[in-house]
């Protein structure tokens, strides 16, 4: 195993109650208060391990962030797919998507999309984290071009391109004022779409 392999985030470590706590308690604080607000201090001290433990399945808090937004990413991923394995056709597929988004961000502590946020604290773009938030928005974006394509639209890149900055939106929004009508603004707007 190569020092690449071991730092990158991608590749699917031994699993551990330990390094699960880690990343449960990486994820909480750094979506709650900010990546560069939380040390790795906080992070050991709340995960209940020691320094030693930490470094054993994070080299750096660089290699910690990277998991973060991996899981994330994973853990969207899986509720796209679930929703596309239940549906019935792509319309109904991105039906589920977009009342998925509306309840996110109508959802108590929600604080926008991790991958805005990340990305806002990262503008390096041969970081890490920088790059863990364009592999998510490039997979983001196809995946509703694909479920666009599938049902007939006539221009399924730039109508993804659209629902991508509505959605984007919407995270905003929802943060900042008021949740439920960002959703239903988002929601409107993006069958809206869907029918163009």
């Amino acid at each position: 195993m190569t020092v690449q392999d071991q730092r990158d985030p991608q590749k699917s470590p031994q699993p551990s109650a330990a390094r699960e706590r880690l990343l449960a308690t990486a994820a909480r604080l750094f979506y709650s208060e900010g990546i560069r607000a939380v040390g790795v201090d906080r992070v050991v001290a709340e995960a209940k391990v020691t320094r030693a433990t930490f470094y054993r399945h994070f080299p750096s808090k660089e290699d910690l962030v990277g998991a973060y937004l991996h899981t994330e990413d994973h853990r969207i991923r899986e509720h796209v797919r679930q929703g596309v394995d239940v549906a019935g056709s792509p319309e109904e597929a991105l039906g589920l998507l977009i009342d998925g988004i509306g309840q996110e961000i109508c959802a108590p502590g929600f604080r926008g999309c991790p991958f805005i946020n990340a990305a806002a604290e990262y503008p390096d773009k041969q970081s890490v984290a920088h790059r863990a938030v364009v592999t998510h928005r490039s997979w983001f974006h196809d995946a509703i071009a694909d479920a666009l394509r599938a049902g007939g639209h006539p221009d399924p890149a730039h109508g993804a391109d659209v629902m991508v900055a509505l959605r984007d939106g919407a995270m905003v929004a929802g943060y900042l004022s008021d949740s439920k009508a960002s959703a239903a603004t988002f929601s409107r707007a993006a069958r809206e779409l869907m029918r163009a």
